[in-house]
């Protein structure tokens, strides 16, 4: 009998760790653009752990969590980010 993978929802994974996620990594864990990503940086939104440029950006996990909460504000109240991040 073989193992089935099992596939968990992006919206249901929490890291444990503070691993440290790249641009890309945590646009795709909160299911935004990395475009997004850096429009919430530079709004001062969103914060990374490290790296001098958007290339080298290190974001730590509970940015993550704190993303997906903005995203999901915003889409589901048409909030404005500033708004959204006092949430």
């Amino acid at each position: 009998m073989n193992p089935v993978p099992l596939t968990i929802p992006a919206h249901l994974v929490e890291l444990l760790d503070d691993a440290a996620l790249s641009l890309q990594e945590l646009a795709r864990g909160c299911a935004m653009s990395p475009d997004w990503v850096h429009t919430h940086v530079e709004a001062g939104v969103l914060h990374p752990a490290g790296g001098q440029g958007a290339a080298e950006w290190r974001f730590a996990s509970a940015t993550l969590l704190r993303a997906r909460r903005i995203a999901d504000l915003e889409h589901s109240f048409d909030a404005d980010p500033q708004l959204a991040a006092l949430a």
